[in-house]
Order: C-alpha cells, then structure tokens, then sequence
C-alpha cells in the first residue's frame, strides 16, 4: 500500500488565495473602473452622446488613439534595436545605458514633458536644427508623438531584453552554417522567439502612452481640435463640475483601449501556440 504525501505550499491553499486575489482586485480596480460607468448612468443618454461625439472630443480620440498606437510602433522598432544592442554587445558605460533605460519610469511625468518642450522648441538644443528644416515637434501632434514615445520605450526594451539574453544562440549559428542569410536569420529564427515580446511591449506602451497626461500638456500645446488629447478633455471636464460628461469621455476610452488590448493579447496567445505547435 502507497501513501501519497502531499509537499506543504508556502502559500496559503487555493481558496484563501484566490478569495483575497478577488477582494484585492474588485477593491483596486473593479469597483474604480464600474464606477466610471455608474456615475455616466447618471446623466441622460442625450447629455452623454452630445458630450463623447463633440467635434472637440471626437477631434482628441484621432489625437490620443492615432498617436499611442504610432508611439507604440516606433517604441518596438526602437526598442528592439536598443534591447538587442545591450544583450549582444559589451562596450563602455553599458551598465549606465541599462540604467538610463529606466528613467522615464522614475522620472516625473511634467518634468519630462517640461523637458522635452525645451529641447524640441523651435529655440530649443534640438528644435533650432529642426526648423530651418521645416520639421517643428513642439505644439504638434509630432510633439505628443515624441512625449508618447518616450514614456512607452522602456516598457518594449524590459519586455523583448530578457527572451533575446535567454535565446539560444547556437540556433542561430546553425542556421548560417547551412547557408541561411543573416536575414534569414532573424525572419525565421530571432523574430519568432521575440514576437510574443513584442506585442507584450507594444501593448504595453500603448496602455501607458493612452492615459499620458503630465509629459503631453506641455510639448502639445493644448490647441483646440488640433493637438489636444483625450485626458485632457477629461481634466476639463472635471474643472468644469461635469462629472456625468467626464466619465462618459473616460469610458469611451476604457472600451475602446480595453477592446485593442484584448485583441493584441488574442494575437499573442494564438502566436505562442503556433510557435509551441511548430
């Protein structure tokens, strides 16, 4: 007869567990975000269409949603290109890079977009270079691009770093020795290992750059139906004593990034079986 011993959990069982996991999250974020939609239900359903399809508002979703998702792009693109130069290359001062990746994490969100207006004013350290060019950042859309993408590249350089330092160079080396090109290198045989990481990272900064609001104000200028982003409209609200509009505008945007994120993250599933499959 085999008795079965059973190894002693470090954490408590499955129910404690889980009840404090739903407590936890129904405190922190269910109860918040279904507040948004009791206090819209407040307000009649004309107030609510009037205020989220306003010219103004409808104006801030193109600008707020248009350049989260160019930030996100750019920061895979960027991103990729620094996490690969940190895993595969050793030079100098290359524990300060790393470090320096960290900083907008640390770094308030109005001294950064204090910051990055001074520099890219048209009397700025970079702006100056750019004007005679034609090229002005400051108060565009250009600008919330350039604040966006700097609040969202590290979340793609943490997400993509540690799978390219865990990646198995030997699949690489054998892939050149039977003659593949260093294009095909990285089209069938880094990209698939780091293509998860990349839409975590992509989603991720996309998340983050949506309900930017400190680094944006500045370097956007605030000008109307032009450079004005949906947070903003939002704090506006609020100013102006209209919570039932105030939340309407943020539930839009809660559904909408909600519905983004959940698609980005059916892709990633779906990548990762096909991955595991082949």
């Amino acid at each position: 007869m085999q008795t079965s011993f059973r190894r002693p959990s470090i954490l408590p069982g499955f129910w404690p567990a889980f009840t404090y996991t739903v407590i936890y999250l129904s405190l922190i974020v269910l109860i918040p975000l279904s507040a948004i939609f009791f206090k819209t239900a407040t307000s009649s359903w004309d107030h609510i269409w009037t205020v989220v399809m306003s010219p103004q508002v409808v104006a801030s979703y193109r600008l707020s949603f248009g350049a989260s998702i160019a930030a996100g792009l750019i920061s895979v693109a960027v991103g990729f290109l620094v996490a690969w130069v940190l895993v595969r290359y050793e030079f100098p001062g290359k524990a300060l890079v790393d470090a320096l990746v960290d900083l907008p994490f640390a770094l308030p969100t109005a001294v950064a977009g204090i910051a990055l207006t001074s520099l890219y004013a048209e009397n700025g350290w970079i702006g100056q270079y750019l004007a005679p060019l034609g090229i002005k950042v400051a108060f565009t859309p250009l600008g919330v691009i350039v604040a966006l993408t700097f609040i969202g590249l590290p979340f793609v350089i943490r997400s993509v770093q540690p799978v390219l330092a865990d990646a198995d160079q030997e699949l690489e080396e054998a892939a050149s020795s039977l003659g593949a090109t260093r294009w095909q290198v990285f089209t069938r045989v880094i990209f698939p290992l780091i293509r998860p990481a990349l839409l975590t990272g992509f989603a991720l900064a996309f998340a983050r750059a949506l309900g930017e609001y400190g680094s944006v104000i500045f370097i956007a200028g605030n000008l109307p139906m032009k450079t004005e982003i949906t947070p903003l409209l939002i704090v506006t609200k609020l100013e102006q004593y209209d919570y039932a509009g105030a939340t309407a505008i943020a539930a839009v945007l809660l559904i909408t990034s909600f519905i983004l994120l959940l698609g980005i993250n059916v892709l990633q599933r779906r990548t990762r079986k096909f991955m595991e499959a082949a």
